[in-house]
């Protein structure tokens, strides 16, 4: 089971921090990722970590503002988000998908069967 928190309203320019917190499985086993839906909008790709955690992937929409990272010891996984403008308004998804290899990440949707519940994230202009 996967727990998106940390959502909320926030101004163009500022900053928050999503948290991902998983139960029930071997966390460690599974690589992540976050994907956001915007009204109207079909959901995407924002980020993914590695098992491990040492590789990760961007959208090209977030490179450089976005962070992704993740705390195998806590069964979390993070998405600090700075710079946030008006169009990162939307729901955020976090996902997991089991992982063979410590260094595998999925920046596709269909390889992830475990989704959370979604976190809202409102940039005003």
């Amino acid at each position: 089971q996967l727990q998106a928190s940390g959502g909320g309203l926030v101004q163009a320019g500022g900053s928050l921090r999503l948290s991902c917190a998983a139960s029930g499985r071997t966390f460690s086993n599974y690589a992540t990722g976050w994907f956001r839906q915007a009204p109207g909008k079909e959901r995407e790709f924002v980020a993914a970590v590695s098992r491990n955690g040492g590789r990760t992937y961007y959208a090209d929409s977030v490179k450089g503002r976005f962070t992704i990272s993740r705390d195998n010891a806590k069964d979390t996984m993070y998405l600090q988000m700075n710079s946030l403008k008006s169009e990162d308004t939307a729901v955020y998804y976090c996902a997991a998908a089991l992982a063979g290899w410590g260094t595998t990440l999925y920046p596709g949707m269909s390889n992830y069967d475990n989704w959370g519940q979604g976190t809202q994230v409102t940039v005003s202009s």
